[in-house]
């Protein structure tokens, strides 16, 4: 796809089916670029017509709007999946998920990507937000980060290395610039036991298939393909088994969501979910968005809801929290505006 003109787009889709909130009105035009060429014809159409890009992965950490601009060009990088290895480090393309990287480290023979296991997002995601589960960020993995300037597209991919990416607690540089991160190589911490696995495990993993936003759908689908690959190892991955025990305890996967809602503020010393418990926030539904009655620093959709209603119970959440405890939360999920 070396040019792109806008009979090229997909037209008037529903962003809710992009999303793991399922929600999000009709997007006039949408591209699922496969390639770095893609996604240099895109941003370039984009521009030439006028149209505001707005990127993506899986919507997993999103909030659409319920009525899209019309002026906007929304790309998800959710076909965008490449992996290579290249001695210590392995290079991954910005759209491939996070559950995929942690199924290819434990084909390769490595526990280094095992946390990002059931994580709903891509890589391209990850990053920008410096994806987290108990200890581990993705940024203790990356080396160089690969990206585009949407100011400046002459310049083509560029790199930056993981030292000056400013990475901290749920914040990155990519917050900061208006730059579309391309992909990233990440280092081995340790060094994988079956390198040549890469290529005929990613033959049998279908593009399409790994790319799921329905949460339910996401987590049969990667469940089912930790139990192939154990079977095929003929060992348990007991650390991916854990993740699995901790989130359907927690019922991540129950119905449509962001995941955690809030940033955690370490100042205060206590997760936002406890915080909400003690105001009783739990079980507070405004139309078909509930505060999920199991965790409180999570918003279901509980079938149907649109996107003012998430924003209801979001600045719910943060007018009683100032009133109680005197600080605003600060939301982890990207408002995507009209």
């Amino acid at each position: 796809m070396s040019t792109l003109d806008l009979a090229s787009l997909l037209k008037d889709q529903p962003l809710s089916r992009y999303s793991t909130y399922e929600i999000g009105g009709t997007a006039a035009f949408l591209a699922l670029p496969q390639t770095d060429d893609d996604i240099r014809a895109v941003l370039e159409a984009a521009q030439s017509h006028g149209l505001n890009p707005v990127f993506f992965g899986m919507g997993s950490n999103l909030l659409f709007p319920d009525r899209p601009s019309q002026e906007t060009l929304f790309i998800s990088t959710r076909s965008h999946r490449e992996l290579s290895m290249s001695g210590e480090r392995i290079y991954v393309s910005a759209g491939t998920p996070m559950s995929l990287l942690a199924l290819v480290g434990a084909e390769i023979g490595t526990e280094d990507f095992d946390f990002c296991y059931l994580l709903p997002g891509t890589l391209g995601g990850g990053i920008y937000m410096n994806a987290k589960y108990f200890e581990h960020h993705i940024s203790d993995f990356l080396d160089t980060v690969y990206y585009v300037d949407l100011d400046d597209l002459r310049q083509g991919i560029q790199s930056i290395a993981a030292e000056q990416c400013e990475f901290s607690y749920k914040r990155s540089i990519f917050q900061q610039k208006n730059w579309f991160i391309t992909g990233a190589h990440l280092k081995f911490k340790r060094c994988p036991a079956n390198p040549d696995a890469l290529e005929p495990f990613l033959v049998h993993m279908d593009r399409e298939k790994t790319a799921i936003s329905s949460l339910p759908e996401f987590y049969d689908f990667y469940a089912g393909a930790l139990d192939r690959l154990e079977a095929r190892l003929g060992r348990t991955l007991s650390k991916m088994r854990g993740v699995i025990e901790d989130r359907t305890g927690k019922h991540h996967f129950d119905y449509p969501s962001c995941g955690s809602v809030f940033k955690n503020n370490y100042d205060i010393g206590e997760p936002i979910g406890r915080l909400a418990d003690r105001l009783q926030l739990k079980g507070l539904q405004y139309g078909n968005a509930m505060i999920s009655p199991v965790h409180g620093n999570v918003i279901q959709n509980r079938g149907g809801a649109k996107a003012e209603e998430i924003l209801y119970l979001i600045h719910k959440v943060q007018d009683a929290f100032s009133k109680h405890y005197g600080f605003v939360p600060e939301p982890e999920v990207v408002v995507v505006p009209s």
